[in-house]
């Protein structure tokens, strides 16, 4: 078992490793005196983890009521939120009660965010069952839903009271999901760890991943406890991110955000070094990676139909975009970038 601390405005611990769904009760009732806990998780997680969950958190003193949503991007939404806070008005709970989130980032984000606002915050506990969820969605306390307009237009912060990440999880997921979570972690190595980047293939081959989601939670532990609000350092894990979510969007989320982030990547990675300020061999080596990890690189989508969503992208202020740059594997920058150029860097990153 790895333990990773987190000491934002809410300490709490991530813990990792097998078998975690069945001790899910013992580990939480030192930390609440909840009596109650809503169970959020999607159709497809349901049939495979609710009942493991549900009973071992009945077996430590919770009463679980279990509210099951539809999965996937179309359906993080404000109805579908709202169908959760009925669901917990319907039910009686109260700001002492649980809302455990059992999933993928979705389901993590949009419990997240009815746990926020419900009766104006009430315990939330995030159980992720997919790879990308346990290394980004449910760490650091970030909750949301999309509008039609763009992604992650409304949401609010939101810190657990604990992240149980059981591995097991990862067994009944399929080669592209399992690719997507992959996406984020070659993210956290291009970001911050150059060997860990280039070591990500074979570490994935040999499932290793307690030690790879030890290894990305703890870098977004420094992050989020500099800038827990995401004003300064913390944009850094934006890497790939606002051309990703273009991407997303255009789509109408037929590619997953997993393989959006790496095509972003990989796209902002072009158009540095296109300016000059990321060498060839670097570009090279990011591109050779993603392909190694059977991630898309290149966009079919042109810079207008990109730039359409980019303009609304949560990371613009004013008439300016800050874009997170790499200058080599394990050194990327912030640049802010005038919202007029957007267009040349979508072109220089391969969009027609």
């Amino acid at each position: 078992m790895t333990t990773v601390r987190i000491e934002a405005s809410r300490a709490y611990d991530v813990t990792i490793a097998p078998g975690l769904l069945g001790r899910a009760g013992a580990l939480l009732r030192p930390l609440t005196q909840a009596k109650r806990a809503a169970l959020v998780c999607g159709d497809r997680v349901g049939p495979l983890y609710a009942g493991t969950l549900q009973g071992a958190l009945e077996q430590s003193g919770f009463a679980v009521s279990l509210k099951v949503i539809p999965h996937g991007e179309a359906y993080k939404t404000l109805e579908t939120c709202g169908e959760i806070l009925a669901f917990l008005s319907r039910n009686a709970f109260t700001r002492g009660d649980l809302v455990v989130a059992l999933g993928g980032g979705v389901t993590g984000d949009l419990a997240g965010f009815a746990a926020a606002v419900y009766q104006r915050g009430c315990g939330l506990v995030q159980v992720p069952t997919t790879l990308l969820a346990a290394v980004d969605a449910s760490v650091g306390g970030k909750t949301a839903v999309d509008l039609p307009e763009g992604k992650n237009q409304i949401g609010c912060f939101c810190q657990p009271l604990a992240v149980l990440c059981d591995t097991d999880a990862f067994s009944t997921l399929d080669a592209r999901e399992l690719r997507c979570g992959l996406a984020e972690c070659a993210k956290i190595g291009l970001l911050f760890d150059r060997d860990f980047f280039f070591a990500l293939p074979a570490l994935a081959r040999e499932r290793r991943y307690e030690e790879i989601v030890a290894r990305c939670v703890a870098y977004k532990r420094d992050l989020v406890e500099k800038d827990e609000f995401d004003r300064g350092e913390r944009r850094l894990l934006n890497l790939g991110h606002s051309f990703g979510h273009a991407l997303e969007q255009a789509s109408r989320w037929q590619i997953p955000h997993g393989e959006a982030v790496a095509a972003g990547m990989a796209m902002i990675a072009r158009a540095a070094a296109a300016r000059g300020l990321c060498a060839d061999g670097e570009l090279d080596a990011i591109l050779a990676l993603l392909a190694a990890l059977s991630l898309p690189t290149e966009t079919d989508y042109s810079a207008d139909e990109l730039l359409a969503a980019l303009e609304k992208d949560k990371k613009r202020e004013g008439d300016t975009l800050t874009l997170v740059v790499p200058r080599a594997v394990g050194r990327c920058e912030l640049l802010s970038v005038p919202l007029a150029e957007a267009a040349g860097w979508l072109r220089d990153g391969g969009a027609r």
